[in-house]
């Protein structure tokens, strides 16, 4: 515990020296929440009947990374910002079926079922920062590697006597490397994404920062190995992150 507040200490006491050059080069670390789903043409022929792109109806996952600001102008207004993110990405399906569906079964009032697919990428975004007080503007490329995915499923039975079941489906990782010397590599889904990526935030001088992203992919995420007429599909991800970069080389 006492090296644990040491530590602490040194690193405020570092971020309060560096304070006078808050625009200087900075390394540090990000994580935090991911909302995310696919959206295009015909997109229900991938993720399923029912699928809905609504905002209300994305998914929700988290990132984790290293990030860098390597400024630009000798005061910091410009600066380029590379990070390096393990992102959970995909999408879910909600659907039910009521009782007017003679099919259900006797005595069951309603089926409910939810399907999530977790999308494991790598994510490189290149930012063009503006730095203006302390507040920041980011607009940019983003390099996107999908290594594995998952998917997951629940169905709940609910009957007309009050009572009710539920079954569970954790499939198993399926990884898209090749590196488990399976089949599961030769995926349907593009193992590369490139993305335009547009956010804001606001930083201290310290180096503790919040920001909100939005990121757009432009490669169709099915890969139908050059089919005519195949459906389109694009990852859709809003990110809200806190980050803690401190200023090197001083």
């Amino acid at each position: 515990m006492k090296k644990l507040s040491a530590l602490a200490l040194t690193l405020l006491v570092g971020s309060a020296a560096y304070a006078q050059d808050p625009g200087g080069f900075r390394l540090g670390l990000k994580a935090g929440a991911t909302y995310s789903n696919i959206s295009g043409d015909n997109v229900e022929q991938i993720a399923g009947s029912g699928y809905e792109t609504s905002l209300g109806k994305y998914k929700i996952g988290y990132n984790v990374g290293v990030a860098a600001t390597l400024p630009i102008s000798s005061d910091g207004f410009f600066a380029i910002q590379p990070e390096i993110l393990y992102n959970r990405k995909g999408y879910q399906i909600e659907t039910d079926s009521k009782s007017t569906n003679t099919n259900l079964g006797t005595g069951v009032s309603k089926v409910e079922q939810e399907q999530e697919r977790v999308l494991h990428y790598i994510d490189v975004p290149v930012l063009a920062r503006i730095n203006a007080g302390g507040l920041f503007f980011e607009l940019g490329p983003q390099f996107s590697y999908l290594f594995g995915s998952k998917v997951k499923s629940q169905t709940t039975t609910k009957y007309s006597n009050g009572t009710k079941d539920k079954v569970e489906d954790n499939g198993g990782f399926l990884d898209y490397t090749g590196v488990s010397r399976d089949d599961a590599y030769k995926s349907d889904l593009s193992q590369f994404d490139l993305s335009g990526v547009a956010g804001l935030g606001y930083q201290t001088d310290a180096g503790l920062s919040i920001n909100l992203r939005y990121a757009r992919g432009f490669n169709s995420l099915l890969d139908t190995k050059d089919a005519d007429n195949e459906p389109k599909a694009f990852n859709n991800a809003y990110t809200l992150q806190i980050g803690y970069l401190l200023p090197v080389g001083k």
